[in-house]
């Protein structure tokens, strides 16, 4: 009998991609979505069309147990959040409530339908298994480069703060129950199926406007801050391998290489046959509050304990997305979609 998943935000650029993987390794996967009418919903539904749909919601406690009820899940794959940084600035308390509470009841409906209690047989007695999508954006301002598993967190944003809030409980609800949950700490990852706010996405779709006549310039914050950029699609391959292995543990995923944000705009304007310092105008009104400013990922673990490799390089990854905006613009699609490649 196939394992079956479920997975919250897979309506998002991590959720499609892993229901993909997973399809391919003969999984049954269910998506949760929530109530009210959702273009990406129905987007994914056409696409992905062996997915299944069940209604649920991160706010409501109730809808989660009904879904782990319905779906009788083996995994479930927590990846819905408020994941935009500087939305979780604007709305802080939605971001607490999503993206920091919505783990806390994902955990308990699967702790309620499992009849797990505090020190629990976990996955020897064949509980659900859980992945939190941990985030880079916990580390903030690191107190060393590159971030292991043992890095101290210091978040620098309402939204780093409550994924450090949800990546805690997963560990306790892992000691104090014994359930398999792990959290997957993913630095920076992106693709052609990235919200249009990300700034990889931002500076994709900005390159494709300029060389296609749309657009003179594009406007950024910070150009010197400096990420660990990987590709969305290897990424959640790692989140599969964490919920295959033998014990739950929680693992920094990353390609251990860091970009400015300079170096992101040179590759996409490049990729176009562009010169960069014609078009790109920095913008003081789009810097962060709280600038992080360096965040490198060390994956000796995934690579040692996993046997995971990132597959995409940069330069790749970035040409990548400025070919799918290209071909989206040309078609005359919104800017917020994306070509499915």
């Amino acid at each position: 009998m196939a394992r079956r998943a479920l997975i919250t935000g897979i309506t998002g650029q991590d959720g499609s991609y892993l229901a993909e993987h997973l399809l391919e390794q003969g999984y049954e996967v269910w998506g949760l979505v929530r109530g009210q009418a959702n273009p990406r919903a129905s987007r994914m539904r056409r696409l992905l069309s062996d997915v299944r749909v069940v209604r649920g919601d991160l706010l409501d406690q109730g809808s989660l147990i009904s879904a782990v009820e319905r779906v009788q899940p083996d995994e479930v794959y927590n990846l819905g959040a408020i994941s935009f940084v500087p939305m979780s600035w604007e709305q802080a308390e939605l971001t607490a409530e999503v993206t920091g509470m919505g783990v806390l009841r994902m955990l308990e409906a699967i702790r309620v339908c499992s009849g797990v209690s505090r020190g629990g047989g976990g996955a020897a007695s064949g509980q659900i298994r859980f992945y939190q999508a941990s985030s880079s954006e916990m580390f903030g301002q690191v107190s060393e480069t590159p971030q292991n598993e043992a890095t101290a967190f210091h978040p620098r944003s309402p939204y780093g703060v409550a994924k450090a809030y949800g990546h805690f409980l997963t560990q306790n609800y892992r000691e104090s129950y014994g359930m398999f949950a792990v959290s997957g700490i993913l630095f920076n990852h992106e693709s052609p199926r990235r919200g249009a706010e990300f700034v990889t996405r931002k500076v994709s779709l900005g390159v494709a406007r300029i060389k296609l006549g749309l657009a003179s310039e594009l406007r950024l914050g910070n150009l010197e801050a400096r990420r660990d950029w990987g590709f969305a699609g290897d990424y959640v391959k790692a989140m599969h391998l964490m919920l295959a292995a033998d014990k739950p543990e929680d693992y920094v995923i990353g390609t251990g290489r860091m970009k400015s944000v300079r170096e992101l705009v040179e590759a996409a304007f490049a990729a176009a046959g562009l010169d960069w310092e014609r078009y790109v105008v920095t913008d003081q009104a789009l810097h962060r509050p709280a600038e992080v400013d360096l965040l490198c990922a060390d994956p000796k673990k995934a690579r040692a304990q996993l046997g995971w490799e990132p597959r995409v390089s940069f330069d790749e990854l970035v040409a990548m997305m400025v070919d799918s905006d290209l071909r989206l613009l040309t078609a005359g699609g919104p800017d917020e979609d994306f070509s499915w490649p």
